[in-house]
């Protein structure tokens, strides 16, 4: 099967390249940096005035699958990421301490809202559920993700993180926006709605932004000379382990529980997924300033790139076994 990259991973690689040699400095690079925080405020105040109530109030209705979803994306996947960090001693000697405080961050971040429904549409397979699952742990995201950071950072004494300072950030950069755009709703949604596209590719922009400020202040501040080679080959196989452990773990999970193979295929892409459109603004808003942003956000990118390609050849087996009736994938 023939792998290819999409246009908007092949931008972000060239974000990264650009801050390697022609990064912003000074004066620049702090407007640029306001500019970001201001692009991030209004990227959730569009995101509350999308997402409708009903949207909510629907997340309750399957439970038991929802239930399974959460506790894949905030309680398995969290425990799972701290022995990665070192905190028992596995690669500690490899990992730099910002490095390992990403892969805290990337353990504790919502499930991706468009790739989750999109697979899961592709393989044919609860699509409701997957919209509800989705918009509910990016909604919970932005209350779950810094106190989750917060316990596991306090947890394995990782990194340098002002939990005051988070707090505040996460309330005026990122809820207060969303419920002000929540509360504009009836007169923006319909726009927003008609305008799709329009809104997707600004959270493209934000991100390519957040990307090429952070990689900036993280070169400037000596990234490719505190991060070995061998740690990012090391990254890699480790979000591809991860991605796999849970693919695989949520798979015989649902089998034990008694779904469907199509709440089967919600579980397995809502579960492993984690949010880089939900992941990168968040990250602007707790590490603001942190001379290692660039290490710290490394997993993120790594993982969605991974899953993206993964998750396009997974759904397309999943379509093919919920339209012949089969019982699902075998190993």
């Amino acid at each position: 099967m023939k792998l290819r990259l999409d246009p908007f991973t092949l931008l972000l690689l060239g974000a990264i390249v650009l801050a390697s040699f022609l990064p912003v400095r000074g004066q620049v690079a702090e407007t640029v940096s306001v500019i970001g925080t201001i692009a991030v405020g209004l990227l959730f105040f569009l995101h509350g005035a999308a997402l409708s109530r009903q949207q909510i109030v629907d997340g309750a209705t399957h439970w038991r699958l929802h239930i399974v979803i959460t506790a894949f994306t905030f309680v398995f996947f969290p425990l799972a990421v701290l022995p990665i960090n070192g905190l028992s001693g596995i690669a500690p000697q490899w990992m730099p301490a910002d490095l390992g405080l990403g892969f805290l961050y990337l353990g504790v971040l919502p499930s991706a809202v468009s790739s989750s429904i999109a697979y899961t549409a592709l393989a044919r397979g609860n699509v409701p559920a997957a919209i509800c699952s989705a918009a509910a742990s990016n909604v919970f995201g932005m209350m779950l993700t810094p106190f989750l950071l917060i316990l596991l950072v306090s947890t394995s004494g990782s990194g340098d993180f002002s939990v005051l300072e988070a707090l505040r950030d996460i309330v005026l950069q990122l809820l207060l926006p969303f419920a002000v755009g929540h509360g504009m709703r009836p007169w923006l949604g319909g726009f927003l709605a008609r305008h799709e596209n329009l809104a997707s590719r600004y959270d493209q922009c934000v991100i390519w932004l957040i990307v090429y400020s952070a990689f900036s202040h993280s070169v400037v501040s000596g990234l490719w000379d505190q991060l070995p080679v061998s740690a990012i080959g090391l990254t890699i196989v480790l979000c591809f382990l991860l991605l796999g452990f849970f693919m695989l773990a949520a798979h015989l999970l649902v089998r034990r529980l008694g779904f469907g193979l199509e709440d089967e295929a919600a579980v397995v892409f809502c579960g492993s997924k984690k949010s880089l459109a939900s992941g990168l603004p968040m990250a602007k808003v707790l590490f603001s300033g942190h001379p290692g942003f660039g290490m710290i956000v490394l997993p993120i990118m790594c993982y969605n790139q991974i899953q993206v390609i993964v998750g396009a050849m997974l759904a397309r087996r999943y379509r093919r076994l919920i339209e012949a009736g089969s019982d699902g994938p075998r190993d």
